[in-house]
Parts: C-alpha cells; sequence; structure tokens
C-alpha cells in the first residue's frame, strides 16, 4: 500500500450555495499499480486528484501517503510532500515556451535528490530527435511526451494524471498511453489518472468508478489489457 484515503469529504461555497463535491471516500491504492478514476464530469474525481495531490485541501478525512499523514503538514511540509513523492501530468501540457525539449524535462529533475537519467528518459519518450526543439515547434503528442518527462524524471512514487489524453485525437491518444503504461512497468511509478473515457479502464489494474461524489464501484482487472490493444472508441 501506498496511498490510504479515509472519509475524505470536501465541499464549496457557504449556506445555501454550498455544494458538497466529495462526500466521505475510502480508498486503497498499491504501490506500482494503475489506478484509475472514471466518472463524468462534476463527480468529483479531479477534485479528488488535486487534494490526494495537495493542491487543494479536504474538510475532514486522512490521506497517509507512506505512512506520512497529509493533514498535519505545514505548507512548508506540503510543499517537501508534493516534491518529493508526486509528479503531475495535465491535460494541457504548460510547457516553458522559450526552454527547449530537453531542458522543460530537465527543470523537473532540479526537484528531485535521485533525479532519472535524461538521456534514457528522452530515448524512452521517443523524443531524442527532437529535443532541441521548442514548445511551438512541436505536435500536441509531443508536448504532452515533453510534459510526461517533465513529470516522471524526478522519480516521482506517484505519477497523478488528469485528462492526460483530453486534447488529443484516438491515436496520438493511444500512444501517450502507452507511454505512460511504458513509465509505470519500466520505473516502478505508482499511476493515478483521472479520466471520463470508458476506454482507459480496461488498461488499469484498479477501477474506481465515481459518481455525485460518492465512489459507486471499485474492482480489480483480473487480465488487463496493454494500451496498445485497446479498442479506441
Amino acid at each position: 500500500m501506498i496511498l490510504q484515503l479515509l472519509g475524505i469529504r470536501k465541499s464549496y461555497g457557504e449556506n445555501e450555495n454550498r455544494v458538497e463535491v466529495l462526500k466521505g471516500i475510502d480508498l486503497t491504492v498499491n504501490e506500482g499499480e494503475i489506478c484509475v478514476l472514471l466518472g463524468p464530469s462534476g463527480s468529483g474525481k479531479s477534485t479528488l486528484l488535486n487534494i490526494i495531490g495537495g493542491i487543494d485541501r479536504a474538510d475532514s478525512g486522512e490521506i497517509i501517503v507512506r505512512g506520512e499523514r497529509m493533514n498535519s503538514m505545514n505548507e512548508r511540509a506540503l510543499t517537501r510532500y508534493r516534491r518529493n513523492h508526486l509528479g503531475y501530468i495535465f491535460q494541457m501540457y504548460n510547457l516553458i515556451p522559450n526552454l527547449t525539449v530537453r531542458e522543460n524535462i530537465e527543470v523537473g529533475g532540479y526537484l528531485s535528490d535521485h533525479p532519472l537519467d535524461a538521456d534514457e528518459l528522452i530515448r524512452t519518450l521517443g523524443l531524442y530527435e527532437h529535443q532541441d526543439k521548442l514548445p511551438n515547434q512541436l505536435s500536441g503528442g509531443q508536448q504532452q511526451r515533453t510534459s510526461i518527462g517533465r513529470a516522471i524524471i524526478k522519480n516521482p512514487d506517484i505519477l497523478l494524471c488528469d485528462e492526460p489524453t483530453g486534447a488529443l485525437d484516438s491515436a496520438t491518444s493511444k500512444e501517450i498511453l502507452k507511454l505512460i503504461e511504458t513509465v509505470n512497468r519500466r520505473y516502478g511509478n505508482t499511476v493515478i489518472m483521472v479520466t471520463h473515457n470508458e476506454t482507459i479502464k480496461y488498461m488499469a489494474d484498479m477501477v474506481v468508478h465515481l459518481r455525485d461524489g460518492m465512489i459507486r464501484r471499485v474492482y480489480r482487472n483480473e487480465s488487463r489489457k496493454s494500451a496498445e490493444d485497446l479498442d479506441w472508441e
């Protein structure tokens, strides 16, 4: 077990405008797994990911990562937690426009005491021949590969992916999912991925269905499909 959530609740607004987004989430994720949080817009999945990532705070409940309790962390400790344990991949690439592919990736390595080898990672990402290009010279898929490299070079325990294929076409989406799968297998990072795309659940070790701020179903895939074999709809 690398991550445990106990009774996570989150609301926004006050009085009659108060909306309860998460209504008591209990979840355990094992180390090295791919966990997919699946649900429609408004189900609370991105809010849950942001709370796991320390971007947002839960109103109540416990989050335990490698035995560390997030609730007791001040802002400095929370920053250290994000730096030491987490990597982020977003739908939007958020690359630094005046840095090359290599430089954008290496920026993430500066946040780690034990970064991965940049050359090996850039080759794994299929970006070696593009490493000296700027972001505006890349396709959407190449930009997303670069953002994955920036997240993974720090060698985080947990890789948080918020709709990583949401802005991409189906062919490129499959390539990105194959890359996330490769990273998971090669480096052993735990992957927690938010998506509304039902197809992606077949590549997960564990699937968590959320609706209206609650977990409706959790199950494990006894025989995972590889990203290569996903039938894109």
